[in-house]
């Protein structure tokens, strides 16, 4: 399933619900299949994203010929900067700016 995140200050974000689940309850959202952000929100939501980017980032473990069989992947970082700049894009454009998703439900 596809998540569509919509702002009045930048272009749409598209994502899979799987990677959009992750990044809404790293910020303490519900992944209900309508949601906002709202002004206040987004700055503190920006900062929690970069947060949890920052902690995926620890290395678990040091086994790089184990790391040099694995297919690349993709961070949590790659994934969640599309959203982080539309949230600190949209909050610095005025108290009417708003960010909303959609999705076909709940996920």
């Amino acid at each position: 399933m596809i998540v569509q995140f919509d702002s009045t200050e930048t272009a749409e974000v598209l994502m899979f619900a799987e990677v959009a689940k992750v990044l809404l309850t790293a910020v303490g959202k519900e992944c209900t299949a309508r949601g906002v952000f709202t002004q206040s929100e987004m700055l503190p939501a920006a900062m929690a994203l970069r947060e949890a980017v920052r902690q995926a980032g620890k290395p678990v473990d040091d086994d790089e010929e184990e790391d040099k069989k694995k297919p690349p992947v993709i961070s949590l970082g790659q994934r969640a900067w599309p959203l982080i700049d539309m949230l600190e894009r949209t909050a610095k454009s005025g108290p009417d700016a708003s960010i909303v998703w959609e999705a076909a439900a709940d996920f």
